[in-house]
């Protein structure tokens, strides 16, 4: 089947993009004030990840997104779905912890950008940070707190 057969049995308002999820991607696992993710130390355990990848340079998106986004452009991308990474934003993760706005200011560019080039984003705030889920009370008053981090940077 061709893609302008699949195209023919959706709904005309589907909306074609493409899917990303920051750790796989971004790379500069330490730079700009990005903190240690769960998934740091699970990449770095040998017989986790093919060919013993990490995360540390992954696809180089955290310096590549804008050559990226004309990509997704050019391709006739009407949508992008990607993750914000928590350890990129509150880089020790806690509701009392500092914001990076480096981290803010990388997702807020690449949605504005995103925007410009009429491509509709749909941001997931990753869940994934150092210390997981184990202790539910207090994950989830953090979790909220990132949500709205969130929330408030990218509204508008």
């Amino acid at each position: 089947m061709t893609s302008a057969e699949i195209a023919n049995k959706l709904p005309k308002d589907f909306i074609w993009g493409f899917a990303t999820a920051s750790f796989q991607i971004e790379g500069s696992a330490n730079v700009d004030g990005r903190g240690k993710s769960i998934c740091d130390d699970f990449s770095k355990q040998p017989g986790k990840t093919m060919d013993g990848r990490d995360g540390d340079v992954a696809t180089d998106s955290y310096r590549l997104w804008k050559e990226e986004i004309a990509l997704l452009a050019q391709y006739g991308v009407k949508s992008c779905r990607f993750s914000s990474s928590w350890s990129r934003i509150i880089a020790l993760g806690g509701r009392n912890d500092p914001v990076n706005p480096k981290g803010i200011a990388l997702y807020s560019n690449f949605i504005n950008a995103l925007l410009e080039h009429h491509i509709i984003p749909f941001v997931v705030a990753l869940h994934g940070r150092y210390g997981g889920w184990s202790n539910k009370d207090e994950i989830v008053q953090d979790y909220v707190r990132y949500a709205k981090v969130c929330f408030q940077a990218f509204r508008d």
